[in-house]
């Protein structure tokens, strides 16, 4: 299945964007404290320490969805709760992040994000629930006869094209 390397190549993709971020915020930081720049009379000691800290903490938050996306591909399973929720936030911030980065940086940087977009939202869409769905769903294939959608075995095979 394609599900696991998918799964692999987004944890991969995150592990090193989640350490590029943290490094040129770093980089950043480290500029701003050597050359005492200040924005709107800010201490410049503030800002470096901040866009360090800022970077470490969105660096970690890449690293920590890269585990997730680790997690969904040693386990086999889709992503639940938390580990759901932090990829599909995931997803929306590379959204933006890409919207950004095509007027900022090029079309490049845009693809390249466009490119994670889609390994996320392969990951999650991969792994489809149906397995422990339909044992909740009343009248699904466990769920035994009645509901919408019948769910009895007149239903099982599907009617050949062209016969009616």
């Amino acid at each position: 299945m394609i599900r696991r390397p998918v799964a692999v190549l987004t944890a991969i993709v995150l592990f090193v964007e989640g350490l590029g971020i943290a490094g040129v915020q770093w980089l950043l930081g480290t500029v701003v404290d050597r050359q005492k720049m200040s924005l709107a009379g800010l201490d410049p000691d503030a800002m470096s320490v901040s866009t360090k800290a800022g970077g470490v903490l969105f660096g970690l938050y890449f690293v920590f969805c890269g585990v997730v996306a680790l997690l969904v591909a040693l386990r086999d399973r889709p992503p639940a709760g938390l580990g759901r929720i932090l990829l599909i936030s995931m997803a929306v911030v590379h959204g933006l992040l890409g919207a950004l980065t095509v007027g900022l940086v090029g079309w490049g940087a845009f693809a390249f994000m466009m490119v994670v977009l889609g390994l996320l939202l392969l990951t999650l869409m991969t792994y489809d629930r149906q397995d422990g769905v339909a044992d909740a769903v009343p009248g699904g294939p466990a769920g035994g006869a009645g509901g919408v959608g019948g769910g009895g075995p007149e239903q099982a095979a599907p009617a050949a094209p062209g016969a009616s």
